[in-house]
């Protein structure tokens, strides 16, 4: 039976993410598959890459770096988040990302985006972690309006969490039976209707199919959290989430914010110890 990590997004919510990975990967935990989307994309790749500490680290050291993330980035480059900058220069230059450890780990790991033009999610699979792969990992963290579209195989990616947020139903589609989820909202969360949808709309006019699901956004994400909530109750599905809202917003230079969402999550991940090993157990591993 095989077992999976589904990683919601959720921006700098996803230290949180960051910090249960890292104690995973600290008491050899692993599962078959993980997936992916947006921060859950970008941070979630170094679990097969096996680097502890990596998310964290670079992070906190380019917190206040204008290259990674600014309004003069989003103004002189088009991305909030410097494309080249965090999926180019980080990881091949400053804090390198292991591309060979990555390919060599047997864990498949996939990513989450949504093509521009149709709305539709697209669901990749990364086997080398090198520029192609990373192409789709930059996509499923490209924030509709604060970046630009990331090309690839023909098509413009944005965010995955515009068109699956939590993408529990395809990972079990594909095989993966039993799942942890790594939600980066408390259980009490419901998903309100965005806010500012007239000026979205506006923004959006290139893409109307990004408007539209932006419009329903809500919708679709509350019915897959009552989808979680099913699977939990049949025993097929692990969640693990704050107690409360982290209290941090999608964007932080705040290093000391930065490290206190992170080590949350590690504290999740530690109470929840013998559960996860518990459920993995029940699956065969």
């Amino acid at each position: 039976m095989k077992t999976g990590l589904v990683l919601e997004g959720g921006a700098m919510r996803g230290l949180f993410t960051a910090g249960i990975l890292d104690v995973l990967l600290a008491e050899n935990i692993t599962v078959d598959g993980t997936i992916g989307v947006s921060a859950g994309a970008a941070f979630g790749c170094n679990f097969k890459s096996k680097q502890y500490g990596r998310i964290l680290r670079y992070n906190l050291r380019f917190a206040k770096d204008k290259r990674f993330c600014s309004v003069g980035s989003l103004l002189f480059t088009g991305d909030l988040y410097g494309g080249k900058f965090c999926y180019d220069t980080l990881p091949n230059h400053l804090d390198l990302f292991d591309a060979d450890a990555f390919e060599q780990d047997p864990m498949e790991f996939y990513v989450v985006c949504t093509n521009a033009e149709t709305g539709e999610p697209v669901y990749y699979r990364c086997t080398d972690g090198l520029a192609h792969d990373m192409l789709y990992v930059q996509g499923s963290a490209s924030m509709p309006i604060v970046s630009r579209p990331v090309e690839a195989d023909g098509m413009k990616l944005l965010d995955g969490g515009i068109s699956d947020s939590i993408p529990l139903k395809y990972f079990e589609s594909i095989g993966y039976e039993r799942n942890i989820v790594i939600l980066t909202q408390p259980r009490s969360y419901q998903k309100s209707v965005q806010k500012g949808l007239p000026v979205m709309k506006a923004a959006l006019k290139q893409y109307p199919e990004i408007y539209r699901d932006m419009e329903r956004r809500h919708e679709m994400y509350n019915e897959t959290l009552e989808y979680i909530r099913e699977r939990e109750a049949q025993g097929n599905v692990l969640v693990l989430c704050p107690d409360e809202a982290l209290g941090i917003g999608r964007i932080s230079h705040d290093r000391d914010e930065l490290r206190r969402v992170y080590l949350i999550g590690r504290e999740t991940a530690i109470r929840h110890l013998d559960e996860i090993r518990s459920f993995l157990n029940e699956s065969g591993k």
